[in-house]
């Protein structure tokens, strides 16, 4: 199949979606080869149990759902769900952008697997999934304070932990970073370089105590 004919076969899905779920889709487009919906947060569940049944679609496999952030957005999450059809040789991106305080439905009851994204999401952005009976912390530790895919957590996060010797136990203590290791030296030498940068001397030196 050329690459025009697969192009045209996913404009063609993505108008059939849109004249079947009206009142789902908000937009649709084919880009770098893939065709992404755009749905309400409101309509998630049935639009998903229409792709999983409907016989133009049968998008049965969720290969992936993850999260996008973008703080200086109302609605500052895109929560986006990738599907492959396997009876029609096919993949959809379905994309909800939501608000920080907004909950989405769990998808668990049509795609049992959805559990462990959805507490993946959860820890790393915050975002709560209602009807997913285990929405608990997935990847880092049970006193972890924050969320750090969000754009706004800050790189050496909130607490560090470490092993107590004389209390036997591993405790949670603000992060405390080094002054040394917040002062960066941006002058240091380009080694092969045809021309001369200010901090060039310093390789120089170094090079005179080797000797």
């Amino acid at each position: 199949m050329s690459e025009d004919t697969r192009i045209q076969e996913l404009n063609e899905l993505g108008a059939l979606i849109e004249a079947k779920k009206p009142d789902s889709v908000l937009s649709w487009s084919v880009e770098v080869g893939q065709l992404t919906v755009i749905v309400a947060p409101s309509a998630l569940l049935g639009f998903t149990e229409f792709l999983q049944t409907d016989a133009s679609c049968k998008f049965s496999l969720l290969i992936d759902v993850t999260a996008v952030d973008y703080p200086e957005r109302d609605k500052r999450f895109d929560v986006v769900y990738h599907y492959l059809s396997m009876y029609q040789n096919q993949r959809i991106r379905v994309k909800c952008a939501i608000r920080e305080d907004e909950i989405l439905p769990s998808i668990t009851g049509l795609h049992p697997g959805a559990g462990w994204f959805e507490r993946e999401i959860f820890d790393m952005f915050g975002i709560l999934f209602s009807g997913n009976t285990d929405m608990r912390r997935l990847l880092t530790d049970y006193g972890f304070r924050g969320h750090p895919l969000r754009k706004d957590f800050p790189t050496t996060g909130y607490v560090e932990l470490r092993y107590d010797e004389s209390e036997k136990r591993v405790v949670y203590e603000p992060v405390k970073l080094v002054q040394e290791y917040r002062q960066f030296d941006f002058m240091s030498p380009w080694e092969g370089a045809e021309y001369i940068l200010p901090g060039d001397e310093k390789g120089d030196a170094a090079k005179e105590g080797a000797k």
